[in-house]
């Protein structure tokens, strides 16, 4: 029998639900994730840690669960709402069903609510805190409009250095693990690269210690203002000359360190069909995407050129920096065209480590 759940946002809005997976009290940050497909990336992308994420797509769980997909050995959000899941998923790499994959990993579901009215509801106000609750009655609504997220990036990080690739690769690119997905690490791999993953409070010095062709600041979950001592990392590695490439997380804490402001940016963009402007092209991309904080763009600041943009809202989705070997994307490169970086990302960052030999 199905055990009632409400969700209560912090604007005293409430949605009569059901519980699945762990029947938890849930307090969190609320997102919307507009994709069709890809709730397995979602539930093991360690950008949405912590995280509530309704599903705009009605039906979750119908292809089951198949590790080989998984982006990280995580489950991330602590909560995940859908209009309806399915208990018989059809899929012949599956290895179970969603609901039970959420028991044995502490992710509470929540469904039957209108998730269409609620992601209108989120999209109209942006920024959300929400409680999923078997006593909406019991909610402070104060505390929760109040309620702050604090991402320990410890908690997701590797402990030591761990390596990818062939050993004898020509090309060493070195990786701060602020919650990178394996997808990334797949591509540059791909391309003949041997990976370095560390621990994200690595210093500059311990970074350069192994020699690196390049270093990828990869994504990650949370408010990027918070990450000083990355950012005073960054800083001393745009002294050293080494090509840099930053993605989601790494594209924010690139730009702060090098006097960019970056802010929560609306509702933020979490989907695999945003829409990005190349500015010189004029090009339209479809791309996938994991952030609600984006980077202020200003003309004259960090002696730099905006290379993309949103189209929906216009907010920055890339920077090249001229003084430095160093440009960044919001975007995740190697999701774009079915996987694949039709967009040139790893390759333009690989030929750049290329030209430093």
């Amino acid at each position: 029998m199905k055990r009632t759940a409400y969700l209560v946002l912090e604007n005293g809005k409430t949605f009569k639900g059901s519980y699945f997976g762990a029947q938890n009290e849930i307090t969190a940050e609320i997102v919307f994730f507009t994709g069709m497909v890809g709730y397995l990336s979602v539930l093991t992308d360690k950008s949405y840690k912590d995280k509530m994420v309704v599903a705009t797509f009605p039906v979750a769980g119908n292809y089951g669960i198949i590790p080989s997909n998984f982006e990280s050995d995580i489950a991330a959000p602590a909560a995940y709402i859908v209009k309806s899941w399915c208990q018989l998923p059809s899929n012949f790499r599956s290895e179970g069903d969603i609901d039970a994959f959420f028991v044995s990993k502490g992710i509470t579901g929540l469904c039957d609510i209108d998730t269409r009215t609620l992601t209108e509801i989120l999209r109209e106000n942006g920024k959300m805190n929400a409680v999923i609750t078997a006593n909406p009655e019991s909610v402070d609504l104060a505390a929760l409009k109040n309620y702050k997220e604090r991402i320990d990036i410890s908690e997701i990080t590797v402990k030591e250095t761990e390596y990818f690739g062939e050993p004898d690769a020509k090309t060493l690119i070195c990786v701060p693990d602020y919650g990178c997905k394996k997808s990334v690490i797949e591509k540059l791999t791909e391309r003949g690269c041997r990976v370095a993953l560390m621990p994200f409070a690595n210093t500059a010095e311990e970074i350069c210690a192994l020699n690196p062709d390049g270093i990828l600041l990869p994504g990650g979950p949370g408010d990027p203002n918070l990450c000083t001592a990355q950012i005073e990392t960054v800083k001393e590695l745009c002294k050293k000359n080494i090509p840099i490439l930053g993605i989601g997380l790494g594209h924010q804490i690139l730009a702060l360190a090098n006097g960019y402001e970056v802010t929560p940016g609306g509702h933020g963009h979490h989907g695999s069909n945003q829409p990005v402007k190349n500015i010189q092209t004029g090009a339209i991309s479809i791309t996938s995407q994991s952030h609600s904080y984006a980077v202020c763009w200003q003309d004259g600041i960090g002696n730099a050129k905006q290379t993309f943009a949103n189209v929906n809202d216009g907010t920055n989705e890339g920077i090249s920096y001229n003084s430095i070997p160093a440009f960044s994307v919001q975007f995740y490169p190697e999701n774009g065209g079915g996987a694949n970086d039709t967009l040139g990302i790893y390759d333009s960052f690989i030929s750049m480590t290329k030209e430093e030999d």
